[in-house]
């Protein structure tokens, strides 16, 4: 059994004002973001500029953060919400959502979209590859965090979480961020170096997360207060990967049928 680092969630503290891990973490992760996205708006006839990049950071924050967290309370915590509806403003109290950052996002870059006049696709598929930058930094703010560990194991790795109890883990966190952090972003990263069709990397984007996710929850502890969803074993995470996967597919077929190679 590995020891758990037991790293103080906060990172800078000044006087009343601590800024934990967590937060900082998604804060390298969209500013590493935004340096690649510079990257690729530099090559030849990529028909985006510098400004361009700054704001599509900024409209993504936005519906990470508001998207998240509302993805969070209807999805994780109705319940709780239907009794009192002001919580969905206490995020300081914790509780983001991937499956609701992302339609948060998709209603983001909508409206970016919209003014800058791009189709929405385009510029999905301009920013999806950085994606998997935020969700590597984000599970090892999790992990740091000493949150959403995995289920209880006997493999060597196995770590006690202080928040988890007594028993061994997987840290599933860590899990996570090979899968839907390293190991993803090297496959959209490889992927869109290379003209594609429209949608096609958007698509790969959803398939590629929805798998990953969905295999690591086999590890990952079911929220305490939903447990398993469906047949026994399938997940709420689980459950809204489906879609995702099955969506993602759909756009990758459509992209080929209409448009074999991108000019």
């Amino acid at each position: 059994m590995l020891t758990y680092p037991n790293i103080d969630p906060v990172a800078i503290s000044i006087g009343p004002l601590s800024v934990h891990w967590y937060g900082l973490m998604y804060l390298i992760g969209f500013t590493i973001a935004y340096y690649m996205m510079l990257h690729r708006a530099k090559q030849p006839n990529s028909g985006w500029n510098k400004d361009q990049v700054g704001d599509l950071i900024f409209f993504s924050a936005m519906g990470v953060v508001l998207g998240g967290r509302t993805g969070y309370v209807l999805f994780y915590n109705f319940d709780k919400f239907l009794s009192d509806p002001l919580w969905l403003f206490a995020v300081w109290e914790g509780g983001m959502s991937f499956h609701g950052g992302l339609l948060g996002v998709a209603l983001a870059v909508f409206l970016f979209a919209r003014k800058y006049k791009k189709s929405f696709y385009g510029v999905t598929d301009f920013g999806t590859p950085m994606v998997p930058i935020g969700l590597l930094t984000g599970r090892l703010g999790n992990f740091i965090g000493g949150e959403l560990w995995g289920r209880t194991t006997d493999v060597p790795w196995a770590m006690v979480f202080p928040k988890g109890g007594p028993l061994a883990r997987h840290p599933s966190q860590l899990y996570e961020m090979a899968l839907e952090g390293f190991v993803l972003l090297a496959i959209m990263w490889i992927y869109s170096s290379k003209p594609r069709p429209t949608m096609a990397v958007s698509g790969l984007f959803l398939v590629g997360y929805g798998a990953f996710r969905f295999f690591v929850e086999f590890f990952r502890e079911p929220d305490s207060h939903i447990g398993y969803d469906l047949l026994g074993w399938m997940t709420r995470g689980q459950i809204l990967c489906v879609p995702m996967i099955l969506f993602g597919a759909g756009i990758i077929y459509l992209a080929y049928k209409r448009q074999p190679q991108k000019a």
